[in-house]
């Protein structure tokens, strides 16, 4: 049992979401959104190493020694699974661990969406789950994939850097692949996949150019492909991709995006007000034929708008969740208004100066 377990198991006892180890600084556990130290002393950064390296693989340490980088996945016999990242600061070494469940969750248990359901049974297209780090964007991707491989019969392979949650073949064959381990780099791995007759490929993180176009060639060519962005509107993640591009191949990319596209989950987690913990706010963006016509025509400011009047197609706003996460009291006026787009909407039950904006 290694002497970091204990801490483990306290991070999985107490609800947090990660746990922060750092040279020089008590560790600290993330509840509920917020660091709470935890009654320990100062790790000095030789003890610290110690139990940083207790855990991690052989093979990578002498990668953080050379790099002052780590990622990788550590399971916990009755915690669970981990995503471990290390790295080199200041003041010595320090630790990220984030808490990955045990089991993976499905789509009605974490309240999602029963239309991210459909989108998952989709024979091709890309799906983006998008937003900031820690906004819960790899735990609805592992929902959608288990819908997937519990209602179809297809091939899954999935690209990640660590793997996170571990699926298990059920009415689909799953293949999980990580990077540095398994394969070389997701656009390695993603050019491969093309050859090993995917139905579905999952991307943990669409990061560059070469990735983001073998995603979009993916996703034309018949498969259902999902992937991550760290972007915080639907909009915005559109913008994102195309202006990755250089100028002169940007509207071959628009035209691409718009015939691929199916869908972007943009979401955040709040602190919630009933109860402890946090609750997720969505926008969902539907891929329409207006939506593809605004796509081709660069027109992407105007997406704000569709996905105000396209509310029965099943779309809704960041502001449209925010709005009945704060009639139904789950969350706080300050925060709502705070995440909002429109923060008019919202100024009147939480007015704020536009210095706290």
């Amino acid at each position: 049992m290694a002497q970091l377990d204990a801490f483990f198991k306290m991070l999985k006892d107490t609800g947090a979401s990660d746990l922060h180890m750092a040279s020089g600084s008590q560790p600290m556990l993330r509840i509920s959104g917020r660091l709470e130290r935890i009654k320990y002393k100062t790790l000095e950064e030789d003890e610290l190493k110690a139990l940083l390296y207790e855990i991690a693989p052989e093979r990578l340490v002498s990668v953080f020694e050379t790099t002052g980088d780590l990622d990788f996945a550590h399971t916990v016999p009755g915690v669970g699974r981990l995503r471990c990242n290390y790295f080199r600061q200041e003041r010595g070494v320090a630790a990220a661990f984030r808490a990955i469940p045990e089991n993976v969750p499905t789509l009605a248990e974490l309240n999602l969406p029963g239309i991210l359901g459909e989108l998952a049974m989709r024979p091709k297209g890309l799906i983006l789950v998008t937003g900031p780090t820690g906004s819960g964007k790899s735990t609805t991707l592992a929902a959608m994939l288990r819908h997937a491989a519990d209602n179809r019969r297809d091939h899954i392979i999935t690209i990640e850097d660590p793997i996170e949650f571990v699926h298990t073949s059920s009415n689909c064959l799953v293949n999980q692949r990580e990077v540095g381990r398994d394969t070389r780099s997701f656009a390695t791995a993603l050019r491969g996949a093309l050859r090993e007759d995917p139905d579905i490929i999952l991307v943990g993180e669409m990061r560059d150019l070469e990735t983001i176009e073998l995603a979009l060639e993916a996703a034309e060519t018949g498969h259902l492909v999902l992937s991550t962005l760290h972007t915080v509107s639907a909009a915005k993640t559109i913008d994102r991709i195309i202006d990755v591009f250089p100028g002169d191949r940007q509207a071959q990319i628009r035209s691409a995006l718009s015939e691929s596209l199916s869908a972007v989950v943009s979401q955040t987690l709040l602190k919630r007000a009933d109860a402890p913990g946090r609750v997720l706010a969505m926008e969902l963006l539907l891929a329409t034929t207006a939506v593809r016509n605004l796509i081709r025509e660069n027109k992407i400011f105007q997406i704000p708008s569709i996905l105000e009047t396209s509310k029965s197609h099943g779309m809704r706003t960041l502001d449209d969740c925010l709005e009945e996460l704060l009639a139904n009291g789950r969350i706080a006026p300050t925060d709502a208004w705070r995440n909002a787009v429109n923060k008019t909407r919202f100024a009147a039950s939480a007015p704020q100066s536009p210095a706290e904006a």
